[in-house]
């Protein structure tokens, strides 16, 4: 009986722990589910927030303190551009309007033409207008950040790249304009028959190798990108990037009037990039983009054909300043019936992130033309890049039908994505591995890129250490590519530079590419002015191999005109060439010595480059200043000598963006960041820890 009892009550309690233990649980499941549902109620207001500050719509500024800010400055461009010859005159007007209630600095990342030398600036407040000084370039920005902190009026534009600058206007008064012309010129570039000419309007997103660098950026960066090991100047060159929608409806708009006169009657021009509103007076015509004013989301390009028979063959112009002569040379010679030699063709495509969208139909189309022209004597490859790199054939192969229809099929599943690690499919490309017999082949690499890269000095050093007896030929996809990288890369490549503007403008410009490759028309080139004189300094001082359509180009100080201009080379055939020019004939220019100046400037720094020094720079600034122009040691300041705005009156700093490249895809837009996901994250990781110590706390209650 006593044994029955003590079972009894043993089992009434196990069965009563056994029933809290069941309530328990139960208590945890509710506990839990009432948790799920705080959960849900908590985070999906931050889950919106979040989300709405990723989707793209009005872009907000944001101030020095962390504030957001509506958009404030409205920006207006005028080009007007007069052509006389081979030179390209310009005047640029920006205008920052300020349309809130606050005084503004405005910051504004911009792209010129590869070959621009800037000469002048002149800011306009109202009805006072400020000339612009060249000076060294730590001494201007002192200048302008003095004359800023006192409430000035000041504009500063200075080099960031050979074809990238920085604009700051500092003190706009609210509700009104200041407005900042520029005045530079450009070379004309002539190829087979056809002048063109370039206006670019926005840059492609440039990728920034190398690690982050801990450094700050100081206070004149501003960009999306932080500094790197190979690119310190990454913030300086990577300007926020958006849509039109994200601006004001009437601002990043551009007017251009272009006026031809080159001296010869002309056949056509025409346009890849826009429609055109031309007149024509004589020789003479007058170029608009049709319907006025454009988007600044595309290069503006504009080409013009003489009359057939009337192409140019030879042309000298000769200008005297500051009691000196400088004179300008072209010449272009002749198709002579190239001896076609077999080929090994290396086509390099890029596949990264930038190329997304319409310039990656525009290089698989490109290079399907490319693959058009092999002959079964040729071999090839196909190499193509993003953060890696990968080749069809482990070393070039010939160019057999199942091995062209390989490629084809290779190309066509080409897809767009990554970063832009170019160095080491160069490296691929200039060492695949193929020897070829001296003279027996020609070994050439085409290179097939928007060149959107923040490290251009360091490829340019690696394309002449690897090039050996090769050409490297590059071909510039998109609307807003890097024409700089492109058109330097060739040269130090020893071969020429292609820039394809749209689907409908890739046949003429290739074609006369690959015509151009099947052998060089002049070789051995040497250029003998008339005299001996001091101080006669001509460039390039070592012209390059002519391809056909290829003219040359020669400029020199200190030769009057007068005498004849000797040109040499050597045919493909191997017979000798000889061309001479009377000087007498020259026609009256301006801004040859800017030309000069330019060519001088840059033969310095590429003497640097080739030595691996840097550049001489009391040289480069002295000559910089001397002939009035900008360049990576000089730039312009402009400041009024009135105080406009009282010191206690705080200013704001707006970097302005850059509009997306027409073409590119959204994942290529940079935008400032003023929300994140972060709340999203934090409050996640609170509740889950709240979740995981309730838990915790049920479980020992219950097993105590």
């Amino acid at each position: 009986m006593i044994i029955s009892c003590s079972a009894l009550r043993l089992y009434s309690t196990a069965a009563v722990s056994q029933r809290q233990r069941f309530r328990l649980k139960r208590l945890m499941e509710g506990v839990s589910l009432w948790l799920a549902v705080m959960l849900m109620l908590f985070v999906h207001p931050l889950y919106a927030d979040a989300n709405e500050a990723d989707n793209v719509g009005q872009l907000h500024f944001v101030d020095g303190q962390g504030q957001w800010q509506e958009p404030a400055l409205v920006l207006d461009s005028e080009f007007d551009i007069q052509v006389s010859g081979l030179i390209a005159d310009s005047r640029l007007l920006r205008s920052f309007r300020n349309t809130s209630n606050q005084w503004r600095e405005g910051v504004f990342v911009f792209p010129l033409p590869e070959k621009a030398s800037v000469y002048g600036l002149t800011m306009k407040v109202g009805e006072r207008t400020i000339e612009g000084k060249v000076q060294p370039k730590e001494t201007a920005r002192k200048t302008y950040e003095k004359a800023k902190q006192a409430g000035q009026h000041a504009a500063n534009v200075e080099q960031q790249r050979p074809n990238l600058f920085t604009a700051r206007v500092a003190n706009i008064p609210p509700g009104e304009t200041v407005s900042v012309e520029l005045k530079y010129q450009q070379p004309v570039q002539y190829q087979a028959g056809v002048f063109e000419l370039t206006v670019p309007t926005t840059l492609t997103p440039r990728y920034m190798p190398g690690r982050p660098v801990s450094k700050a950026p100081d206070q004149w960066q501003g960009g999306w990108a932080l500094p790197t090991t190979e690119v310190p100047d990454a913030s300086a060159i990577s300007p926020f990037t958006v849509n039109p929608t994200d601006v004001a409806t009437d601002s990043h708009r551009a007017s251009i009037e272009l006026v031809i006169d080159s001296g010869l009657p002309l056949e056509s021009v025409s346009s890849p990039s826009h429609r055109l509103a031309s007149r024509q007076d004589g020789q003479t015509f007058s170029v608009s983009p049709e319907g006025g004013e454009i988007l600044m989301n595309r290069d503006f390009v504009v080409r013009w054909r003489p009359v057939a028979g009337l192409e140019p063959s030879a042309a000298v112009f000769h200008q005297s300043w500051q009691g000196e002569d400088y004179l300008m040379a072209m010449l272009v010679p002749g198709d002579n019936g190239s001896m076609v030699l077999p080929r090994d063709l290396v086509f390099v495509i890029d596949t990264s992130g930038s190329m997304a969208g319409e310039s990656i139909r525009q290089a698989r189309s490109a290079l399907q033309a490319g693959l058009d022209t092999l002959t079964p004597r040729d071999r090839f490859n196909v190499i193509q890049f993003n953060s890696q790199t990968h080749s069809l054939f482990m070393q070039p192969e010939v160019a057999t039908g199942n091995n062209l229809a390989r490629a084809r099929q290779y190309v066509d599943r080409l897809r767009a994505d990554g970063g832009t690690e170019m160095a080491s499919a160069l490296s691929r490309a200039l060492d695949s591995g193929v020897q070829t017999e001296a003279g027996a082949r020609v070994r050439q690499v085409i290179f097939i890129t928007d060149g959107a890269v923040g490290n251009e000095a360091a490829l340019f050093r690696q394309i002449r250490e690897q090039l050996g007896s090769q050409r490297l030929f590059t071909v510039a996809i998109g609307s807003a590519p890097n024409r700089h990288f492109m058109r330097e890369a060739a040269r130090w490549g020893r071969g020429t530079y292609t820039a394809i503007q749209s689907p409908s403008d890739v046949d003429g410009p290739l074609q006369a590419l690959f015509s151009a490759m099947e052998s060089p028309v002049l070789t051995d080139i040497r250029v003998n002015w008339p005299g001996q004189e001091t101080g006669r300094e001509a460039f390039p001082a070592r012209p390059g191999d002519l391809f056909q359509g290829e003219p040359l180009i020669h400029v020199v100080r200190g030769v009057p005109a007068m005498g004849e201009l000797k040109v040499s080379g050597r045919l493909p055939g191997g017979q000798d060439w000889n061309r001479t020019l009377d000087l007498q004939q020259a026609a009256s220019a301006t801004g040859l010595h800017r030309h000069w100046a330019r060519e001088k400037i840059d033969s310095l720094e590429d003497e640097a480059k080739v030595a691996g020094r840097e550049p001489d720079r009391a040289g480069i600034t002295g000559l910089a200043v001397k002939h009035g122009l900008m360049s990576a040691y000089t730039s312009f300041v402009a400041v009024d000598s009135t105080p406009a705005r009282s010191t206690e009156t705080p200013m704001v700093s707006d970097n302005l963006p850059t509009l997306l490249p027409a073409g590119s895809q959204a994942g290529m837009l940079r935008y400032p960041q003023t929300a994140t996901s972060a709340p999203l994250l934090i409050a996640l990781g609170v509740v889950g820890l709240m979740f995981c110590l309730a838990l915790v706390l049920l479980q020992r209650r219950a097993f105590a």
